[in-house]
């Protein structure tokens, strides 16, 4: 069922002119208290069915020729509060976070293109960085770790810097230098606009080192290929 629902979004996407979405959601809730759950946007409390579930919906995607977006790494089952309006810090540890993996490294095996990075803070693995701009969870964690090779994405940075009090352009710095492909940018034409001539500006200061743009151009490109 979940494979013939993802070749259905994939059908209709595909008429619409549109070859990628970012779905499906592979986060495994705890409990009830899950902000995931409550939306109804979660498969399963067990963490295997969820990576089955999830992992067969981007098949379907894929089969229609639509590029699927595994989210929010490495999972936020755990949040009670959504991470789109709030600072959330899942403090879990590595152990318990372990089983919201499960469904990355089922998803990576079958070379799952895309990747979203969720906004919250993760002390497990990084005390200091949302997972969307931490090299430790992006870079250590995921493509060291777990072998991902491909497109990374951030969540909506415009949510996490209203939410953190900060600029949207200092997270999207952040993440660029993180080593973060894409920018996902939910504002105002304007502040995309912005914050596109600033990550430009530190491109061209070496804020941001060219070896990190040119592994994600490479990356960016070959996902375009496909």
């Amino acid at each position: 069922t979940a494979a013939a629902q993802g070749k259905a979004t994939g059908f209709v996407l595909r008429c619409a002119g549109v070859n990628g979405d970012l779905a499906p959601v592979a986060d495994v809730p705890s409990s009830t208290a899950s902000f995931m759950y409550q939306q109804g946007r979660t498969w399963s409390f067990d963490a295997p069915l969820t990576a089955t579930l999830s992992d067969a919906f981007a098949s379907g995607l894929e089969a229609r020729g639509v590029i699927p977006s595994m989210k929010h790494f490495p999972g936020i089952g755990l949040a009670t509060r959504n991470t789109d309006s709030n600072v959330v810090t899942i403090t879990a540890s590595r152990a318990a976070l372990a089983p919201g993996l499960l469904p990355y490294r089922q998803a990576i095996a079958h070379r799952v293109p895309l990747i979203m990075r969720s906004n919250a803070t993760y002390p497990a693995y990084d005390a200091a960085n949302g997972a969307g701009w931490s090299h430790a969870i992006g870079v250590d964690l995921l493509r060291t770790t777990l072998g991902f090779t491909g497109v990374t994405i951030t969540d909506s940075l415009d949510a996490a810097a209203t939410a953190r009090g900060v600029s949207v352009s200092s997270l999207a710095l952040r993440a660029a230098q993180a080593g973060t492909d894409m920018i996902m940018l939910t504002g105002s034409e304007d502040s995309s606009k912005a914050t596109f001539a600033s990550l430009l500006l530190a491109a061209e200061n070496g804020a941001i080192p060219a070896a990190t743009l040119r592994a994600s151009y490479a990356r960016i490109l070959a996902l375009k290929a496909t």
